[in-house]
């Protein structure tokens, strides 16, 4: 497959991706406003922090009101990770490759598009929760149709592996920022309202429900660490999505040897195996807000070796 193409379909799928994270985000945020005992502040602050570009809205925004946040993540089309923005690439990926995706890919990444691109002219607070679910409704419906009528070839799994490095990504970010700046007091842990904003990362990983069914006790900040880390079965966990990565890249390059041969499979593959037998006790002893950390400057390396494995053009000669 042509560089160009596998880079174009990858990036698709991390572009959408990266659209219904930012979308749970900010949603949940605006739910968990509604929970909060009176006098509690809004924090807003946090979710521009999670996106590690405080400075580009500092610069253009000032105070991180929710009105201002809002429109930085969501519609302002010159900031690059914005929902709008992120589509707006999702849109130009899937059209310089039509001839490789389905139609009915293109069509729905394109009015998903269309869909963003009208409701930043009119949205209104009020109606910013409806925004939000259709946002992550029509992602859910992208993966679907990908997954129902693009052949699972070479190509789809680059579109695979693109989908769940960026949610591997995402899900360590919203845990880092919850553990160490949402909770406004270190007296407030173990409260109703520390219990509320754990209650609101789960949702924001649409992992409540499979938390509770799997676990079967109440909410405690180092079981839904646990789950959102080191669950190998919950589909935005962090060592499942990895594992998905791998997967796929070795169906990519045909054998594990030919993958283990590879800087990009031997970056994935000592992280991944490191995941598999750590415990939770060992993350908690060396530092959540640490270990997280690390697990994105190497989620970010291997995406890094991605690119050079796959789509850096190579000199001739």
């Amino acid at each position: 497959m042509l560089s160009r193409v596998a880079n174009s379909i990858y990036w698709l799928n991390r572009y959408v991706e990266r659209s219904d994270n930012v979308a749970r985000f900010i949603d949940v945020n605006l739910n968990l406003i509604l929970d909060f005992p009176t006098g509690v502040a809004e924090q807003w602050e946090p979710l521009v922090l999670t996106t590690g570009d405080t400075p580009i809205f500092k610069e253009r925004y000032g105070k991180a009101s929710a009105e201002n946040v809002i429109q930085f993540l969501a519609f302002d089309s010159e900031y690059p990770n914005s929902i709008v923005a992120c589509l707006q690439r999702a849109r130009e990926n899937a059209r310089s490759i039509r001839e490789i995706i389905s139609s009915e890919m293109w069509e729905q990444v394109n009015a998903f598009y269309l869909m963003v691109k009208e409701a930043a002219k009119e949205q209104t607070i009020a109606e910013l929760h409806e925004f939000f679910t259709q946002v992550k409704l029509s992602s859910h419906l992208f993966a679907g149709v990908t997954d129902a009528t693009m052949s699972h070839n070479e190509g789809w799994h680059f579109g695979r592996m693109g989908r769940f490095l960026e949610r591997a990504d995402k899900t360590s970010r919203i845990l880092d920022v919850k553990y160490f700046i949402l909770l406004p007091s270190v007296t407030d842990i173990g409260t109703p309202l520390d219990e509320i904003q754990w209650m609101a990362l789960l949702k924001s990983a649409s992992a409540y429900e499979m938390y509770r069914k799997s676990k079967q006790h109440r909410i405690m900040p180092t079981r839904v660490a646990e789950f959102l880390i080191l669950d190998r079965e919950f589909p935005r966990s962090i060592q499942f999505c990895l594992s998905q990565v791998a997967e796929s890249l070795e169906r990519i390059n045909g054998t594990p040897e030919a993958t283990c041969n590879m800087p990009v499979g031997r970056a994935l593959g000592r992280l991944r195996a490191e995941l598999e037998y750590t415990t939770m006790e060992e993350i908690m002893e060396i530092g959540l807000h640490q270990f997280l950390d690390n697990l994105q400057q190497r989620m970010n390396e291997v995406g890094k070796k991605i690119f050079e494995s796959f789509f850096a053009l190579q000199p001739v000669g």
